[in-house]
Order: structure tokens, then C-alpha cells, then sequence
């Protein structure tokens, strides 16, 4: 999963970052309401921790903000204030969960997990389907009918995300983020290739599921049965 913290302590915030990726998660932080809306605005990541007090926009504004723009990642709302009323602002604004520091490291840690089960796309079946393929997320394989094939790491979340966007173009700056995030020196070349691999094992289950490329714009799942 990929985890954005908006918080404005920076130690607090690398510390959360650190929790994060202990737990095999990726993490992003930001320190200030202004640029963790435009970050939350981009719709990569699959679940939000948000500080309340935070400079040039608190943590109310934000989350209200994206909810207008129609993103639905799950918030978590972190803060040091406990009083009722700030706890039904923050669920009215449209919080999934409020969590006050102090806190337990491993309890914030269940209520990221919890909230990633809510995420939309993370809610769908463990085996996702398009045309004739099946994605079975419990085994890694790939299914068309009685044949079947086992993908790699990078394979299986880039099927797995091509597949939850069905009928969506996935541009290869989405996937460059979504599987590999930030700070990384995968380039487009990277996405072309595990693309490749992916028609390649898509033809060899005798699948009529293609990816087709647009070009200057990203991929898409096709059925040309």
C-alpha cells in the first residue's frame, strides 16, 4: 500500500513513516495542509494520516476539500486534541477514523490496515476478473479458463492494477508511482518492460485480453474476443 502522512512535526511524521514501512507499507510526508491536499488530490495512495493542526490549511480543510473533489481515500485523523466536538467535526468532514496522541504504535498500525480494507478498489473480490482472465490474489496466478500462469511481484500489481481499472487508461506515470513510488530511478523503460512480460503471459494462457498502448497516453485492458 501506499500511505500518505500530513503532519506537521517532522519527527512525528518520520517516525509514522517509519512504522509505515516496517509493515512493508510505502510512505509519503508532507508537512503542511496546502501541499498534502495536492498530494491527497492525486488519488495514488490507499490511505491517509492526517494531522489536524497543521499551517497554511488545518487538517479539517483538507479532508473537506477532498471530498469535494470526489477522493475517497480513508483518513485517519491524528491529533492531540480528544474533546467530543473535535472528534465529530473531524468524522462529519468526512474522517474514516480519529485517533488521539498519544498513541500505541501498533494500534495506529491496525487502524491503517483497517481503513485499507475500505479503500473502493481494495474492497473487490481476491479474484478480479476482465474478459476471460481471473487474478487470484491469494496465489499470484493469472487464470483463462483450465490454463494458468504464476506472476512475479512487479507483474502481479501491475495486472492487479490494470484489472481494478478496467475500462480506465493507466498512465505510466501512475504505474511508475504505484509500484514503485517516489524516490526511485525506475524510468518509463521499466514499465515497457513488465508490460511486455505481461502480453507475453497473457499469450501464452491463450487469453483475448490484450493491453493496448495509447500513445502519449498509458494502457488499457482490451477484450478482443
Amino acid at each position: 500500500m501506499k500511505i500518505l502522512i500530513v503532519e506537521d512535526e517532522k519527527r512525528l511524521a518520520a517516525t509514522l513513516a517509519d512504522l509505515v514501512e516496517l509493515g512493508g507499507d510505502q510512505a509519503e510526508t508532507r508537512f503542511d495542509g496546502e501541499s498534502g491536499l495536492d498530494e491527497a488530490l492525486t488519488g495514488l495512495y490507499d490511505v491517509m494520516i492526517l494531522d489536524v493542526m497543521l499551517p497554511k490549511r488545518d487538517g479539517f480543510s483538507v479532508l473537506r476539500a477532498m471530498r469535494a473533489e470526489g477522493i475517497k481515500t480513508p483518513v485517519l485523523m491524528l491529533t492531540a486534541r480528544s474533546e467530543l466536538a473535535d472528534r465529530v467535526q473531524g468524522l462529519d468532514s468526512g474522517a474514516d477514523y480519529y485517533l488521539t496522541k498519544p498513541f500505541e504504535p501498533q494500534e495506529l498500525l491496525a487502524c491503517v490496515r483497517a481503513l485499507s480494507r475500505r479503500q473502493p478498489e481494495l474492497r473487490e473480490s481476491d479474484r478480479p476478473s476482465f474478459g476471460d482472465l481471473t487474478l487470484d490474489k491469494q496465489n499470484f496466478t493469472l487464470h483463462c479458463g483450465s490454463e494458468s500462469v504464476t506472476l512475479r511481484h512487479k507483474e502481479f500489481e501491475l495486472m492487479e492494477l490494470l484489472l481494478l481499472n478496467r475500462g480506465s487508461v493507466i498512465t505510466k506515470e501512475t504505474i511508475l508511482l504505484k509500484l514503485w513510488g517516489y524516490e526511485t530511478e525506475a524510468d518509463d523503460n521499466n514499465v515497457e518492460v513488465y508490460i511486455s512480460f505481461l502480453r507475453r503471459k497473457l499469450k501464452h494462457i491463450h487469453s483475448s485480453v490484450r493491453i493496448k498502448t495509447l500513445r502519449m497516453l498509458g494502457y488499457c485492458l482490451s477484450n478482443e474476443e
